[in-house]
């Protein structure tokens, strides 16, 4: 569904579902990982540019080289932000969410 015809609630209440999906996130969200959610909502990104930064955010983490220093959990929604800026940006080829789909897939993470 696109932002067009979501409700901001609509909206917001699925990025955070995108986001609590996410591996290594909080099974919970903050007020202030609902707020930067309105804001996505009102600076028109969207759902599937989240959906794809989330995805891209991920699979950098989970593919990263295993002598690479361990990196902490992720604790807030902020955590994707760039990461959609540069989706938003240079926005990803299908084929290439679906390659890191299925790459996630074979470390048994999924966004």
């Amino acid at each position: 569904m696109t932002q067009e015809r979501m409700s901001r609630q609509a909206y917001v209440e699925r990025v955070l579902q995108l986001y609590r999906q996410a591996p290594e996130t909080p099974a919970r969200f903050s007020r202030l990982d609902r707020r930067l959610a309105e804001k996505f909502y009102e600076r028109q990104v969207k759902i599937e540019e989240v959906e794809a930064a989330i995805l891209l955010a991920s699979a950098r983490r989970s593919l990263r080289s295993p002598e690479a220093p361990q990196l902490g959990p992720i604790r807030s929604l902020h955590y994707f932000a760039p990461v959609i800026e540069e989706v938003r940006n240079n926005p990803l080829s299908e084929s290439y969410l679906e390659y890191l789909r299925r790459k996630l897939a074979t470390q048994g993470a999924t966004v």
